[in-house]
């Protein structure tokens, strides 16, 4: 998979890049991930980027020239276009999981007081993260890339995925780890039984149970 962000900031990146689950997945070649300064596609001699609304206003909007020409260069037939913006999709796992499956990921990180009308023609999706304000598209960007590199097959074990957090709508069941006793609190003596059809069985369970107490909003979410 190849992944395009588009950003002011592309400092922002460095350390989320070269850590973790992200840096490996990198080294195994199973995604490929550039960090491209869209203000170096600017036309203007200053490449300004960026200009007063029309019709008044406070802040400043993200102009068209340096997003057209940036995409003009690095789209693909294979390109799916992104643009981060409050007024987006809510972000999700079933948004992951569906931009995964593009080999070209284009991601266009705002800043300012937004972009200008005319950039949406050039994009397939439009999401956010949640109900509120950040200073630019370079965290959201992170997170995106986060959620949807895992899902590649071959970054992490099949195994880990299955089991995690909003499968089926539910929250991943509780876990535990050595010692089976710590300052008076004990692993579920199930856990220790080595029954694993009953384990499955407490741990789906649980997953209700905990869903029904901490996420109840999933239980009727069929959009996973």
């Amino acid at each position: 998979m190849r992944i395009d962000i588009m950003t002011l900031f592309p400092e922002m990146f460095t350390g989320f890049l070269t850590e973790s689950i992200i840096k490996r997945a990198g080294e195994k070649g199973l995604v490929t991930i550039n960090v491209i300064n869209f203000r170096d596609y600017s036309p203007l001699p200053n490449k300004q980027v960026d200009d007063t609304p029309y019709g008044g206003g406070a802040g400043m909007v993200i102009r068209c020239e340096a997003i057209f020409e940036c995409l003009d260069k690095i789209k693909t037939p294979d390109a799916h276009v992104v643009l981060l913006s409050p007024e987006g999709t809510t972000y999700k796992q079933s948004v992951a999981k569906s931009l995964s499956l593009y080999k070209h990921l284009i991601i266009i990180c705002g800043h300012y007081e937004g972009f200008d009308e005319r950039i949406k023609t050039q994009v397939d999706e439009i999401i956010s993260i949640g109900d509120f304000v950040l200073t630019g598209g370079e965290i959201p960007a992170c997170l995106i890339v986060d959620s949807v590199v895992r899902l590649i097959p071959g970054v992490i074990s099949a195994e880990s995925l299955a089991s995690e957090s909003f499968n089926n709508n539910l929250l991943d069941y509780p876990q535990y780890t050595k010692p089976a006793v710590y300052r008076g609190l004990k692993v579920p003596d199930i856990l220790l039984s080595g029954h694993h059809e009953k384990i499955n069985e407490y741990r789906t369970l649980e997953q209700i149970k905990k869903t029904k107490e901490l996420r109840p909003d999933l239980m009727g979410d069929k959009d996973e």
